[in-house]
């Protein structure tokens, strides 16, 4: 039996996929890479029997776990299109011989931006009074600006960086939280350095930016929710998981939280409708990295990945969790 064509990469990933143009760089290096077209996150045995016979591979939101590197012994390298690293064991990867390659921050300024509008959309209302307009009610309740509050930081990564910049032009007083010290982003941007109750305590946006691991699941719950200013709102655009959604929503409707806003949900797509429906959560389907050059900027860091790109870390050979 010949052995795996080590000139193809199998790309599983959906949203790498649907991009015309970056089928076109990648073919271009690897003429015989095969694409994920069926629009769905591939699973369990489909996933299995796709990257059966390729030696590299491209990968989103799969998951890739000791049965999957057990069943495609062939499968040498997985270059991560986006950031999250929650769906790979890598300590399978590395008992597996697999190496994978991932290139931090990539989607920055999208997940940035995405927050941004966020904190604006909840601190004006804009989209219960947007329904209201058009359900003919006509109400001025007011609101709050950016300019004038505490924007907590927890997770001060490549996207926690981002957004403090982005708040410190609006004039907003940034506080940040994270198990590492970046103690010259901190002066050059005015960013004070806080523990969690702290931040919890004194912002009035609490935007979390945290990769999912065992030290992160479940991290914001009733407790820290607690913590927090009755007037305040809770922003994940990092990983579904880090809070107890339930806690949230219990929050909620007790008026204990002014508000939240979420990109991404312990489940996909989330299961809880009566957090959903609440007048005070806002809710999106994981679009943070999903702008035209955010999927392009992560596309060709993938692509460069599959040749060892200097700018891509072999996670294999990562022993500190690495930061988003």
């Amino acid at each position: 039996m010949p052995g795996p064509n080590v000139h193809a990469v199998a790309v599983a990933s959906r949203s790498f996929s649907r991009s015309p143009q970056l089928r076109e760089e990648l073919l271009k290096r690897y003429p015989d890479a095969r694409f994920n077209y069926t629009d769905r996150v591939l699973i369990g045995d489909e996933l299995v029997d796709f990257l059966r016979g390729y030696p590299k591979a491209i990968t989103g939101l799969e998951t890739l776990n000791d049965r999957l590197f057990s069943a495609v012994p062939e499968l040498r390298l997985v270059s991560k299109y986006g950031v999250g690293l929650d769906m790979i064991d890598l300590d399978a990867a590395r008992r597996h011989g697999v190496s994978v390659r991932w290139t931090p921050g990539v989607n920055r300024h999208a997940v940035a931006e995405l927050t941004i509008a966020f904190m604006i959309a909840l601190g004006r209302r804009l989209v219960p009074l947007a329904c209201e307009v058009r359900d003919r009610r006509w109400r001025q309740p007011g609101g709050r600006q950016i300019s004038s509050a505490v924007v907590g930081i927890v997770g001060c990564g490549h996207v926690g960086q981002e957004v403090a910049r982005l708040c410190r032009a609006f004039g907003a007083s940034v506080i940040a939280h994270d198990i590492r010290t970046y103690d010259e982003f901190y002066r050059a941007n005015a960013v004070t350095p806080v523990d969690l109750p702290t931040l919890l305590a004194k912002a009035d946006f609490v935007s979390l930016h945290v990769p999912l691991d065992a030290s992160t699941r479940g991290m914001i719950g009733e407790r820290e929710i607690a913590a927090m200013k009755p007037t305040a709102y809770l922003i994940n655009t990092a990983r579904g998981g880090i809070v107890d959604e339930a806690a949230l929503k219990a929050a909620l409707v007790a008026e204990r939280l002014a508000g939240a806003a979420f990109d991404v949900f312990s489940s996909e797509p989330p299961a809880d409708n009566d957090l959903l429906q609440l007048p005070s959560f806002l809710g999106t389907p994981h679009i943070g990295a999903s702008t035209r050059e955010a999927v392009m900027a992560m596309g060709r860091a993938a692509i460069a990945g599959l040749d060892g790109a200097e700018d891509s870390i072999d996670l294999t050979a990562e022993i500190a969790s690495p930061r988003i």
